[in-house]
């Protein structure tokens, strides 16, 4: 078994925050590009993300 430090890592190109290879991911992580469901849904927004005031 593989340690998580070991496993292969991006950033979102939504909230830049890294994320880690999955398993379910194994036969497209090349085009894995957000870290959750939510952050796909947010892309194509320009709304702020939920919690932060709107400027």
């Amino acid at each position: 078994m593989k340690k998580k430090s070991d496993l292969p890592s991006k950033d979102c190109v939504v909230c830049g925050r890294p994320f880690v290879w999955r398993k379910k991911w194994e036969k497209v992580w090349e085009e894995v590009k957000y870290c959750s469901d939510a952050c796909r849904m947010r892309r194509g927004t320009s709304r702020p993300p939920a919690g932060l005031p709107s400027a």
